[in-house]
């Protein structure tokens, strides 16, 4: 090495589709100062094709992921890398699979674990010298279910391990006796992780310089044509591309705050057309604490609607009925909605509110399975009732009700719309309160069919042998339940869409609700699950809050008590971690170095349940800040990077998508996707699409929606996450409580299905 590349050592990354891959980065540019990382997947070259790059490199990390180390389709490269002639050597460090792939390629059994680690802390044995002088006490996470047994006399030799009751001993670093190859089986990056990552690291790299040195290597300097081999380095910090857009002029947020503090949501909904099932209507709702803004759009014919659907070559804009495709040409769907977006950026509105105008719908499951490289079910071909996977309005009319303190905002970011926030106003002011009734609901023929308990079981014990085979750590297995209600019912009947949200707002009251009537789709949601929010720039911070952990509150459950139930589960406790640690990955894979987990598992109280939240933040580094465009195009990119929702899948990501395919029997549609809002200012909050229902309507903007089936057709998701330490019975059970929730907006409940 020369004393440029130990100032500034390039080091290579190769990535097998894990989904903790930047947290192994960020821990490599903690640990390893001016580093620059270049990652690359295990079969994105063949060893004879990476071999002349070798020399320009000072180190390899090799990530964990899924899969086993004797399947090659698994493990690509890696296993070659243990193989290099002695002129082609270089430093290796690998994690979890890594360490499992050098230990049997040096003869070592390879064997399953009695009882899966997945999640689970553990405390690490070692002898202080090696990749661990001067650590101290180590407590490492551990994502695994496969583990090796070295040869006694073998070339790799352990360095660190621990003792588990019910698997023994078990080997958790280990290094080549002769050659520069270091590895452990636990996993330094992990959020949870205490001693064993930053100091190990670093060790790994004062032990690879030594070993350089010693050995006569020379690192060769860097061409910058070799980013065209490698791509950029990590972080990704360069600008984007400009956007090319048109600005529409719209530069005024026109609002007026009503002097009444006694409007309520439903009242301000109904005053705005919510009961007419054949207009649109969008309400996002903070009907529960610590929900604080609703917002409700004030739509008209002449709000533009567009649609999306993954086999699409180009986007459907609707405006009065009218529908017009513009074709996307070479970009995707996020770009021109980013484009579209830069086109009606606003920047005077009032920062206290977080919406002013912009797009509010929703994008389905499917969307984010197409952003990670897989195929849905049915490749996104447009079948009949196949909802789109982009749907969104123009909102540029809103009125926004603060539940803290009762105010009510009226606004508009049309030009010249100051008269429409004026009479607007004055109509609310002198809007009649109290006077809503709720319409009855009356008897019907309701037929709800509901999953196949021994089919949904018989997945179960499916979905475990994939997380003992070492395929996936955990696994969010989902069902459909379908409800069929006949379309002929008495006139006084509450049966239009919007009486059965005000159900579901009343017996199920969520932080995160919603109403979404955007012909085709009409979407009803009691949401207790943030997904995504970003704050407007500058300065722009996104936080993502994923639960994992749920006791429904009733007499006698304490605070205390749930503290204990959730906090003191170790595999509610592990479901969160892993979500948290694949949310890192996302994030980092954005922002770059600055990702922070602001609270892992805190129990926080909503109105009908304590869950289990954990909060992660990231935020470009002040040099990115200052590139230009960076800022306004950072909260789609997160967005269109973290989906499908890391807690609706499991990790590693992509593999437990893949896998879920192969156990669930129908397309996920709108269920386990997210709805929300981008705003004209740049920020935006996106949520889980869980706890809801949703139907099809075949007319769009018909008077009597869905008579033309002769009934009305809904469907509801659920499902949970699927550990190693999952009760098939108790998922079950699991499953039906959460259809419960939905099910009360439908007067349908069941407290025994088999």
């Amino acid at each position: 090495m020369t004393l440029k590349d130990t100032e500034n050592p390039k080091l290579l990354l190769v990535d097998s589709y894990d989904s903790f891959t930047h947290n192994l980065a960020a821990l490599c540019r903690q640990a390893i100062p001016n580093s620059s990382i270049f990652i690359i997947k295990n079969d994105d070259f063949k060893i004879h094709d990476l071999l002349p790059y070798l020399p320009y490199f000072s180190a390899v990390i090799v990530g964990p992921g899924p899969g086993s180390p004797d399947v090659s389709e698994d493990i690509g490269l890696v296993k070659d890398l243990w193989k290099l002639e002695t002129q082609d050597l270089i430093p290796v460090f690998g994690v979890c699979l890594g360490l499992q792939s050098l230990a049997l390629e040096f003869g070592a059994l390879l064997k399953r674990l009695d009882t899966v680690k997945h999640g689970q802390m553990s405390y690490i044995n070692h002898r202080g010298s090696d990749l661990f002088d001067n650590v101290e006490s180590v407590r490492a996470v551990r994502y695994h279910s496969l583990h090796v047994e070295l040869s006694a006399d073998g070339d790799v030799e352990e360095l660190a391990w621990t003792e588990d009751e019910e698997n023994g001993r078990v080997v958790m670093a280990a290094r080549h006796k002769n050659r520069p190859f270091w590895a452990v089986q636990y996993h330094p990056e992990s959020v949870c992780t205490e001693g064993g990552g930053i100091q190990v690291v670093h060790n790994f790299w004062r032990l690879a310089e030594a070993w350089t040195k010693a050995s006569a290597r020379r690192t060769l300097p860097w061409t910058p044509d070799f980013t065209r081999v490698f791509g950029n380095s990590w972080p990704y910090a360069s600008a984007p591309p400009p956007l090319s857009y048109n600005l529409d002029g719209t530069s005024t947020v026109f609002n007026s705050t009503l002097h009444r503090l006694d409007l309520s949501v439903v009242e301000v909904c109904e005053a705005f057309g919510a009961s007419d099932d054949s207009s649109r209507f969008v309400l996002l709702d903070s009907a529960a604490h610590p929900g604080r803004f609703s917002i409700v759009g004030c739509l008209s014919p002449s709000s533009l609607q567009l649609t999306y659907h993954l086999s699409d070559t180009f986007i459907s804009k609707t405006v009065n009925g009218n529908v017009v495709r513009e074709e996307l040409g070479s970009q995707d769907v996020w770009s021109w909605l980013a484009k579209f977006m830069q086109s009606k950026k606003v920047t005077d509105g009032n920062s206290e509110l977080p919406f002013w105008g912009g797009l509010i719908g929703c994008l389905s499951y499917e969307l984010g399975v197409h952003s990670i490289n897989v195929s849905p079910k049915n490749g996104g071909t447009v079948t009949e009732q196949r909802h789109p996977d982009v749907n969104l309005v123009f909102v540029e009319r809103s009125v926004i009700l603060e539940s803290d303190t009762g105010r009510t905002i009226v606004q508009s970011i049309a030009p010249g719309d100051a008269s429409w926030v004026a009479q607007t106003a004055a109509t609310l002011e002198s809007l009649p309160t109290g006077t809503l009734a709720s319409m009855p609901l009356c008897p019907s023929e309701t037929i709800i069919i509901f999953p196949d308990k021994a089919r949904y079981i018989s997945r179960i014990k499916q979905a475990k042998e994939h997380l003992f085979a070492g395929d996936s750590y955990e696994l969010c297995l989902t069902a459909q339940t379908r409800i069929s209600i006949p379309a002929t019912q008495p006139s006084n009947c509450g049966s239009t869409s919007w009486d059965r949200y005000k159900r579901l707002r009343k017996s199920n009251p969520a932080p995160h609700s919603a109403y979404l009537r955007l012909h085709p789709s009409t979407l009803l949601s009691s949401s207790p699950e943030r997904f995504l929010s970003f704050s407007r720039p500058p300065g722009t911070v996104c936080q993502l809050r994923p639960i994992k952990g749920t006791v429904r509150k009733a007499p006698g459950i304490t605070r205390a008590i749930a503290e204990q139930a959730l906090v003191g589960s170790p595999k509610e406790v592990a479901e969160n971690l892993m979500i948290v640690d694949l949310i890192r990955h996302d994030l980092h894979g954005v922002v770059g170095d600055d990702v922070q987990v602001k609270q892992f598992c805190g129990v926080e109280e909503y109105e009908t349940v304590w869950q289990l939240v954990s909060v992660i933040e990231g935020k470009l580094s002040i040099d990115s800040q200052a590139l230009p465009n960076v800022e306004d195009q950072l909260g789609w990119q997160v967005l269109k990077q973290s989906l499908p929702p890391g807690s609706m899948t499991g990790a590693p990501k992509k593999r437990s998508v893949e896998i879920l395919q192969t156990l669930e029997d129908d397309e996920r549609s709108l269920y386990s996707g997210v709805f929300g809002y981008w705003c004209v200012g740049g920020g935006g909050d996106w949520s889980v699409t869980i706890r809801s229902c949703y139907k099809y309507d075949a007319s769009m903007g018909a008077a009597t929606p869905d008579t033309a089936s002769g009934s009305e057709e809904w469907a509801i998701g659920a499902g949970g996450a699927i550990t190693a330490l999952s009760e098939p019975e108790s998922e079950w059970e699991e499953m039906m409580v959460k259809l419960q929730s939905v099910l009360r907006a439908f007067g349908a409940l069941t407290t025994e299905v088999t």
